[in-house]
């Protein structure tokens, strides 16, 4: 079991950013993204701290 792995966050030329996951990462069976494409996510983090949080996407009510 994989919960924790070394991926990447970069810019491309276009300017958007990109983050790559470790590819045994993400198919862990315990990994909490189930996808065959992509998936919509929310990402945030908190003003001066050092942690990026993914969450699943909700849309709003």
């Amino acid at each position: 079991m994989t919960s924790s792995g070394k991926g990447r966050l970069f810019r491309r030329k276009d300017g958007k950013y990109l983050i790559y996951l470790p590819k045994d990462l993400a198919e862990d069976s315990m990994f909490p993204f189930k996808t065959e494409t992509s998936v919509r996510v929310k990402v945030s983090f908190e003003i001066g701290g050092k942690t990026l949080t993914i969450e699943k996407y909700k849309e709003p009510q």
